[in-house]
């Protein structure tokens, strides 16, 4: 890969996004200060306010050739950093704890790269998406008629990876990341006196029961055709008053799987433990659904390719053998345009994604660069 490029001023940016994370749908700051970072290079058209805070970055070839997308995310978690670096988090409760400042900086560094040596044919597409963590961001950029207009013909991403070595590539046909979604279950009784609850309708078994049934779930024998997985992650029962029998009762799963159709047989069968408890305690019963993934399919022709560019450039890369258990709305994507998310390796013993001591690690980032440099090189080589 041609070296043309300022590798430190590109850290230098990841900091400062690190320093200053927003959440999904706020990341005001963080699209002001790409949008900043890519006003130096005359040669990219830059269309802001895609999807939201979304922006694309477009650097165009001379000749006819295919449009080829590389996106990263602008989001940052409502997590409390405990890192003590200089560049660490000024917002409490808020820091980048998925790396999305590492994923930023390294399309920012293809941005540089693009400006030094612009394509010949067809065009690279930099598309910087708000609101991943939410799952809302890239079916809104999809569905955006300035993004529609770009007329994009492939499209790659690449998530870092802990648990794996240092800049390795980690690959997948198929599923690399489940599908998911965030189930609400409302159940609403009648408040009482406490010393009165024949007076009431409390929803208290039937949410005990209910927690129990979608618990042992997933072992249910002969439904499901692969990997499932629900956890409860909350509940919560009436009000902390001690006069007072509670009348409403709500409680939130996450609901995992490998397949899409097992998805829709994880949800059915969760709805119907729901209904049956609600039905048997008088309860009325609301549903609300959240934060929703489909699974991410890869192209396997798009697989191949980027192994055979980390093949090229000497990149240890591997193939897993299971998807991952975490969910990406890079799926939005691939359902629409040929395409494939990989992950990058950000050391075997890094902190884990999520984790309050996570930080995205700058010596991966040239690697991320390089591959997504190379990937665009050799699908407009042979277009």
């Amino acid at each position: 890969m041609d070296k043309l490029f300022d590798l430190d001023k590109i850290i230098e940016l990841r900091h400062e996004l690190h320093k200053y994370p927003e959440l999904s749908d706020n990341e005001f700051l963080t699209s002001e200060r790409i949008a900043t970072f890519l006003s130096q290079y005359k040669n990219a058209e830059i269309i802001r306010g895609i999807g939201g805070n979304g922006l694309v970055c477009i650097f165009k070839g001379q000749e006819d050739g295919p449009s080829i997308l590389f996106r990263c995310d602008l989001d940052a978690l409502p997590i409390n950093e405990t890192n003590n670096f200089e560049y660490k988090s000024t917002e409490k409760g808020v820091s980048h704890k998925c790396g999305h400042d590492g994923h930023m900086a390294i399309i920012a560094g293809l941005a540089d790269l693009f400006s030094k040596n612009p394509p010949k044919k067809g065009q690279a597409v930099l598309l910087f998406q708000p609101a991943e963590e939410n799952g809302q961001g890239a079916y809104r950029v999809i569905n955006d008629e300035k993004f529609k207009k770009i007329k994009v013909d492939y499209a790659f991403a690449l998530h870092n990876l802990p648990g794996f070595p240092k800049g390795e590539i980690i690959l997948r046909k198929g599923v690399f990341a489940a599908a998911s979604k965030g189930m609400i279950i409302k159940l609403t009784g009648k408040t009482s006196h406490a010393g009165e609850p024949e007076n009431g309708n409390s929803p208290a078994i039937a949410m005990a029961d209910i927690i129990k049934q979608l618990d042992g779930l997933p072992k249910k024998k002969g439904i499901f055709s692969d990997f499932v997985l629900l956890t409860v992650i909350h509940a919560r029962l009436g009000e902390v008053a001690f006069g007072t029998t509670p009348g409403y009762a709500e409680v939130m799963a996450t609901l995992r799987t490998y397949s899409d159709k097992d998805m829709q047989v994880l949800t059915r069968e969760s709805e119907s433990i729901a209904g049956i408890n609600a039905q048997k305690s008088n309860l009325k019963l609301e549903l609300e659904y959240v934060e929703e993934f489909p699974a991410t399919i890869n192209n396997n022709k798009m697989v191949k390719i980027i192994e055979d560019v980390a093949k090229s450039g000497q990149i240890n890369y591997r193939y897993k053998k299971t998807p991952l258990r975490w969910s990406e709305d890079f799926t939005h994507f691939t359902q629409h345009i040929t395409g494939a998310l990989f992950g990058l390796g950000s050391g075997e013993n890094h902190p884990q994604l999520h984790n309050p001591d996570y930080d995205f690690p700058d010596v991966i980032i040239e690697t991320g660069m390089e591959i997504f440099y190379n990937i665009f090189n050799k699908i407009v080589n042979f277009y």
